[in-house]
């Protein structure tokens, strides 16, 4: 590999963190900001964390670390090494962000944003916030942890959103806030749940809306006569395969290249910005695409 080269993967993979330690740390701001100064629930180790707190005042983080820790052993077993490092990566930061963004947000800053505007407003930008954050986590192969872990292994094997699957094992994490024992009526706890239940259901569908913008895919068919080289360059550089297929004008009569390339929708840009550097007159059409399946892409499951 030349120095070019892993020049490149350097950077992929540095790219790779930064949007995972972005998407924490969205995750996190809407538990600080948003979620624990209201006293509200929500799903997950995280919002199981949060339960905790609120009955015996055990911190959040430790809980979320130690939890963690024993569904990480899980899942790089079933994961695999790859996904385990950035997982155990993304634990650690979360852990650190829920324990120390609490001591540098000031309690006015959070009074005017948050609680100032009441529970409902706080739990739909709590749910959008840590939804995105958790997607945006997942599109680059880590996880926040805990349940994200479980819907993950359960996508590996089944066609199940992750949202969707998160949302399923949070309806009974939220259900469980009924037992803290904090002198709150019967009445307060139920309207706290259906907050928890709102919350859960704007941060599955704003993860799944995420996730399925990430996985659209584009086809690109060009007719070029430098095809070799434009398909070298998509083959050397975006590392995606290229078919080339006979064709014929049938007005001119005469023998073409067809190129057909299939790619995620966020690498489109780069394959039409190589065409128009190598043949500003090369002849393309895009399309959108759904179910792609195969080396690069989906996997098709039971």
């Amino acid at each position: 590999m030349d120095k070019k080269q892993k020049g490149k993967n350097t950077l992929r993979v540095l790219k790779e963190y930064a949007i995972i330690t972005f998407g924490l740390l969205c995750y996190t701001l809407a538990w600080v900001v948003f979620l624990i100064p209201n006293r509200l629930v929500g799903g997950g180790i995280t919002g199981l964390g949060v339960i905790v707190q609120y009955a015996t005042g055990f911190n959040v983080s430790y809980f979320y670390f130690i939890v963690n820790s024993v569904l990480l052993v899980i899942g790089l077993k079933v994961l695999g090494n790859r996904f385990g490092i950035k997982t155990v990566y993304a634990v650690i930061v979360a852990s650190l962000l829920l324990r120390f963004l609490p001591l540098i947000i000031s309690e006015q800053f959070i009074r005017e944003i948050a609680l100032q505007n009441g529970k409902l407003l706080c739990t739909i930008i709590g749910g959008a916030l840590s939804g995105f954050g958790i997607a945006l986590t997942f599109t680059q192969g880590g996880s926040t942890g805990g349940t994200d872990i479980i819907a993950l292994i359960v996508n590996k094997y089944r066609s199940i959103q992750p949202g969707r699957m998160i949302l399923i094992m949070d309806v009974f994490i939220i259900a469980s806030s009924l037992l803290i024992p904090d002198g709150e009526n019967f009445g307060s706890k139920i309207a706290t749940i259906v907050y928890g239940y709102i919350m859960t259901g704007v941060l599955s569908y704003v993860c799944d809306l995420t996730l399925s913008g990430s996985r659209q895919s584009v086809q690109i068919v060009c007719l070029s006569k430098k095809y070799a080289e434009i398909a070298d360059r998509i083959i050397m550089e975006e590392h995606r395969g290229v078919t080339v297929l006979n064709g014929e004008g049938w007005y001119t009569k005469e023998e073409s290249k067809v190129l057909m390339v299939v790619v995620r929708k966020a690498e489109c840009n780069r394959i039409l910005n190589i065409i128009k550097e190598i043949d500003r007159n090369a002849f393309l059409s895009v399309g959108s695409v759904t179910g792609v399946y195969g080396k690069g892409f989906d996997t098709i499951k039971k």
